[in-house]
């Protein structure tokens, strides 16, 4: 899948309104501000806070 970088520029964190970065490998568009991943399924980006997944300081720490 590839997300469309058009679309990727206008979507922002639901719920800090920052910048997201997609993630490829897991399908995901990481905000690094809240430390959330939402998940893409079927090549739509899921952008509801309590479907995002927690990122570890490990992996923050990796999307810096």
């Amino acid at each position: 899948m590839s997300l469309d970088q058009k679309l990727l520029s206008i979507l922002v964190c639901p719920v800090c309104k920052g910048e997201l970065k997609y993630d490829k490998s897991t399908a995901e568009l990481v905000c690094t501000l809240d430390g959330l991943a939402y998940p893409i399924e079927d090549d739509i980006p899921v952008m509801l806070s309590d479907k995002a997944r927690k990122l570890d300081s490990q992996e923050r720490e990796k999307y810096r």
